[in-house]
């Protein structure tokens, strides 16, 4: 499994006051699977994501990913652990400013330790249709550029993992579905597993299974057509 979770919780909120995120999560996701992961505001997607990728510590449970125990690790250990094995898309661009495009994507190579970068991230770029941006700032790209620059930062290490959350949400619908082109194309060439989130049902049936949340909790896991409820 590339991820592998039970009875995964997250409490936010002081002692006294305490607010349940997720709320005994167990979930199992394959190799290379492609899963979107859907439900209304506020149902816990973003807070899953999160804890999955490491940006966030669960507060209970056992969490294995990439073939780590993220449970057991601290904020420096779950940066570690990120570290070339999962690439981040979020609606956000979170590009540096300061930074072309080329350094954009090549910086987390750089800081993981890898000799070749530069290239790397020249050649991330150009398989995104960039080949003829990597000089610019993020200022002078387009929502669309500054998005595939996003995706070739988070692929141009080759992560086993790939988690989007709403990549499309700052795009107008046509962009939207080229990066959704891309993102998949991308993911294809690397053989990832893909978990993105999203509203769109459409997208979602481009997936190989879709989890739907509510109130922090998997209501319903469908794979290839077949719905099965999870048990709460």
């Amino acid at each position: 499994m590339a991820i592998s979770a039970r009875n995964l919780t997250l409490t936010l909120g002081s002692a006294s006051a305490p607010v349940d995120i997720l709320k005994g999560i167990d979930l199992d996701i394959a190799h290379g699977e492609v899963v979107a992961l859907l439900g209304p505001s506020g149902s816990g997607k973003s807070s899953l994501m999160a804890v999955l990728s490491g940006l966030e510590r669960a507060s209970g449970g056992s969490l294995t990913v990439a073939g780590q125990d993220f449970a057991s690790l601290d904020e420096d250990g779950l940066a570690a652990a990120r570290r070339g094995r999962i690439g981040i898309v979020l609606q956000a661009f979170h590009l540096l400013p300061t930074m072309t495009a080329a350094e954009n994507v090549a910086t987390p190579m750089e800081l993981a330790g890898s000799p070749d970068a530069s290239p790397r991230a020249v050649a991330e770029l150009e398989a995104v249709g960039l080949g003829h941006r990597t000089g610019h700032y993020p200022t002078q790209l387009s929502g669309g550029e500054q998005q595939r620059v996003a995706i070739a930062r988070a692929i141009a290490p080759r992560p086993g993992l790939i988690f989007a959350d709403e990549p499309t949400g700052n795009l107008d619908a046509h962009t939207g579905e080229e990066i959704v082109e891309l993102l998949f194309a991308r993911r294809a060439e690397t053989g990832a597993t893909l978990l993105i989130i999203t509203h769109d049902a459409g997208l979602a049936e481009q997936c190989d299974r879709v989890l739907t949340m509510a109130d922090g909790v998997i209501l319903s896991d469908t794979r290839s057509g077949v719905a099965s409820e999870a048990a709460e």
